[in-house]
């Protein structure tokens, strides 16, 4: 990019609990989703990692805000500014100016008219010029290298941190859809609720976000070779306040998860009855692709293909499947025009 380059192109990948930017092909931003605000002005104060850090951690003149809930804005002023600081986080140094930005951002497939305006808005004011938007699931698919545009159906299951979307795609088009408000955080949600409920034991997201890294699975059989070593829990017993450390077990993190997994397994199951029967014939031999920071969860794909009797694949690297599925329809916006939504 030159000095007078009047336009940046960048790819965003909005999500729950990362965003990631692309420009010229390359990852240059991958934060978690998060802002941390002074309280009085709204000023902003820190943006992705750093606030991350405060987060859990504040006193009463900052707060932090994860502006997307499931997937989408909850909160728009500061779902602006961090998209603005993430944008700022790129780096324009040699420029003279600004440029004009043309901005692609995924969005879940379920989502309204309402919340794509409120994610097309967040983007401009923060000095998208141009906005496109791409459904996730597209997103993905062209992230893991398929040919969306070809007559042979795929399906694709993303899961988030806040929604887990599943689709099936075939001639560039979305054929069924099912997009579920079960995903990563609920996931962290359950862990936190079991360890006060079976351990009592008081447990903040950041922790639980740890234990589902550490030991998460959803099988309570794994592996030899993929069994993790237990995760030492530090924190305060509910009654007493007393510190505590309690080892868990992948196992137990197993049952702790096992109500959401399920809900997920009846989803993958509807969006397959949606399907005709032509493209349904092609998921089986093709298999089934597993995207997203859920991907990585221990046993998930070998518990879908036993429950459900067609194989999971998981993408070579899940958690940038639709950042980099982004990017490319961001390199080729004239082909891939009807993916768009300006």
């Amino acid at each position: 990019m030159g000095l007078f380059s009047f336009t940046q192109e960048i790819a965003m990948d909005l999500g729950t609990a990362n965003t990631i930017i692309i420009s010229n092909g390359k990852i240059v931003v991958d934060e978690p989703s998060i802002v941390a605000l002074e309280r009085r002005s709204d000023k902003v104060i820190a943006v992705g990692e750093k606030a991350r850090q405060m987060h859990g951690k504040t006193h009463e003149d900052i707060r932090t805000i994860r502006p997307l809930r499931d997937g989408v804005i909850a909160d728009f002023t500061a779902a602006e500014q961090m998209i603005r600081g993430l944008i700022k986080m790129i780096g324009n140094k040699n420029r003279l100016f600004s440029p004009s930005l043309r901005i692609v951002v995924c969005i879940p497939s379920g989502s309204t008219e309402v919340e794509r305006r409120a994610i097309r808005d967040s983007a401009e004011h923060a000095g998208g010029r141009d906005v496109y938007l791409i459904y996730e699931p597209m997103a993905a698919a062209l992230g893991i290298g398929l040919d969306v545009e070809l007559p042979e159906g795929n399906m694709i299951v993303d899961i988030g941190g806040g929604t887990t979307e599943i689709a099936v795609i075939s001639l560039g088009g979305i054929v069924s859809n099912k997009s579920i408000k079960i995903a990563g955080d609920d996931l962290t949600e359950d862990i936190q609720e079991y360890m006060g409920r079976q351990h009592n034991i008081k447990v903040g997201e950041r922790t639980a976000e740890m234990i589902k890294i550490a030991v998460g699975s959803a099988l309570t059989e794994l592996p030899e070779n993929e069994i993790p070593e237990d995760f030492i829990v530090h924190g305060p017993n509910r009654m007493t306040s007393l510190p505590m450390d309690i080892p868990i077990s992948y196992q137990e993190i197993a049952h702790c998860l096992d109500k959401s997994i399920s809900k997920m397994d009846s989803a993958i199951l509807s969006a397959l009855e949606q399907t005709p029967p032509e493209l349904y014939a092609d998921i089986v031999k093709n298999g089934i692709y597993l995207t997203g920071g859920g991907a990585l969860l221990r046993g998930l794909s070998k518990r879908f293909s036993d429950k459900i009797g067609i194989p999971f694949h998981v993408a070579e690297d899940p958690l940038h499947a639709v950042a980099k599925g982004t990017g490319i329809a961001l390199k080729n916006i004239e082909k891939f025009n009807f993916l768009m939504r300006q």
